[in-house]
């Protein structure tokens, strides 16, 4: 059994001439949580319709367990919420279920139901009409409906988007629930990048429709963490000195600019030091990077 759930091979939307999804490559690993990131217009939606199967691609192909989903029995293996849940304000969460259900061809009884209303924090809602519930409870339904057909693999776009701290918060530990104890594989979009960081396992990023980076929490983690930046011509004086202090997490970004990664507060005590060894250095600084500015900087360069 291979440890991707899904793989994408250069999947490409062409709409009246405009690429809207350039050849992207993803690679979903089993029982992860992974976050596509990018900004309004950058092929996030598109995407997930494409492997949803709400749309055709124009181009390349995706697999899911090993088989290429050009079938509705793969796809029943999936569940989705795009964009906003297709919800009848004037029934009730169980009737909205039930439809559903009927429409995916799948048994679902009072029982399931109500146990699906109460996996997503809706278990006392009882006959109240869907109009009358707050934006984060539409959400949850619209959760539980993508859950009718017991998928392995949850596809969400933007499901915290518009969402208050709290609703924001109990959406994050639905998802977590879900993951842990069902083992459900989740692919969500969000702009929100602060929260994605706080659930997801693995990230891409895409702009224009391509995908720029792909990598692992941690490996972002590291991207991102604040460091010392050391400028100086004399860059083989400074290494030795360092390491004597005890210095090992660095890394040389180009023959003239050293990162430092740890005792990030004693980057006062690290240039006196440099300066009593003599060495010319031309600057030093800390250097907080956030998610958020990690972000902005890989899409502008690209």
């Amino acid at each position: 059994m291979s440890d991707f759930l899904l793989t994408t091979e250069n999947l490409t939307k062409v709409y009246a001439k405009k690429v809207v999804v350039d050849n992207v490559n993803l690679h979903i690993k089993r029982g992860s949580i992974y976050g596509l990131i990018g900004r309004n217009g950058a092929g996030k939606t598109t995407f997930m319709k494409m492997i949803t199967g709400v749309i055709l691609q124009s181009s390349g192909t995706f697999n899911f367990e090993g088989f290429e989903c050009t079938t509705n029995e793969a796809l029943s293996h999936v569940g989705a919420l795009i964009e906003y849940p297709a919800l009848y304000p004037d029934l009730s969460a169980y009737d909205n279920i039930k439809l559903k259900a009927i429409a995916y061809g799948v048994d679902c009884d009072k029982k399931k139901i109500a146990a699906l209303l109460h996996k997503v924090g809706l278990g006392d809602v009882n006959d109240k009409k869907i109009r009358k519930y707050s934006y984060g409870m539409r959400q949850r339904l619209g959760i539980a409906m993508a859950l009718v057909s017991e998928p392995d693999f949850l596809v969400l776009d933007e499901p915290i988007n518009g969402l208050d701290p709290q609703g924001i918060a109990e959406v994050r530990e639905l998802l977590i629930k879900l993951n842990k104890e069902n083992g459900i594989t989740i692919l969500i979009s969000s702009h929100i990048l602060e929260e994605l960081a706080k659930l997801v396992t693995d990230y891409a990023i895409i702009e224009n429709g391509k995908i720029i980076e792909e990598s692992t929490r941690e490996e972002l983690q590291s991207k991102c963490t604040n460091r010392i930046t050391i400028l100086s011509s004399d860059m083989s004086k400074i290494l030795p000195v360092i390491e004597a202090a005890g210095i090992t997490k660095y890394s040389m970004t180009d023959n003239r600019t050293l990162e430092i990664f740890e005792r990030v507060d004693e980057a006062g005590e690290i240039n006196a030091l440099l300066v009593k060894q003599g060495i010319a250095v031309e600057s030093i600084s800390v250097t907080k990077k956030d998610l958020e500015t990690y972000f902005l900087d890989i899409i502008r360069g690209n």
